[in-house]
């Protein structure tokens, strides 16, 4: 009897030693890159910063609603970030709905999303405006690569992907 338990620790002891030999084996070529982080600019006709609340004909507060999203309130998460220099810009990392749009070619298939941008503008000290823009991201998606690959906002072409450059938009109003 205690020759099987013997038998079956040391075939237990194998498999697990082998099991964990497999485990390490480094696969990457199997590795696909990931680059969906997209940073939101808004500035006006003279280059100031839109997202600076201190400042006159800023906006104060934005949100962003998923378009293709379940239910019609599906609320988008992103952050408002600054640079070394302050100057406000929105991180948009996913969140959105990706429809597929093109997703025939399996090493090569392309995602869309649309998002219901609204900035809330303060036109003095008790009157706000509020706007309401699309933005539409393009995504592209390989074996190797999974990157953002072009941003519309209101239907206008505002980014396209340039190799190991950042998803930086842009947006003069």
């Amino acid at each position: 009897m205690s020759y099987i338990c013997s038998m079956r620790n040391i075939v237990f002891g194998i498999l697990v030693v082998f099991l964990a030999v497999l485990s390490c084996r480094t696969g990457d070529d199997d590795l696909q890159q990931i680059d969906q982080i997209l940073n939101i600019y808004m500035k006006n006709g003279a280059g100031r910063d839109l997202f600076h609340q201190k400042k006159d004909q800023s906006y104060f507060t934005y949100s962003m609603n998923d378009v293709n999203g379940i239910k019609d309130l599906a609320p988008v998460s992103s952050t408002l970030r600054a640079t070394a220099d302050s100057t406000l810009f929105i991180e948009y990392i996913a969140g959105a709905r990706r429809i597929g749009v093109d997703t025939l070619d399996p090493n090569n298939k392309t995602y869309r999303s649309v998002i219901a941008l609204s900035l809330i503008k303060r036109l003095n000290t008790t009157i706000q405006d509020t706007i309401n823009d699309t933005l539409r991201i393009e995504y592209r998606m390989t074996p190797s690569v999974f990157e953002v690959s072009k941003v519309y906002y209101n239907d206008t072409l505002r980014f396209t992907k340039s190799p190991g450059a950042s998803n930086v938009v842009t947006i003069v109003k």
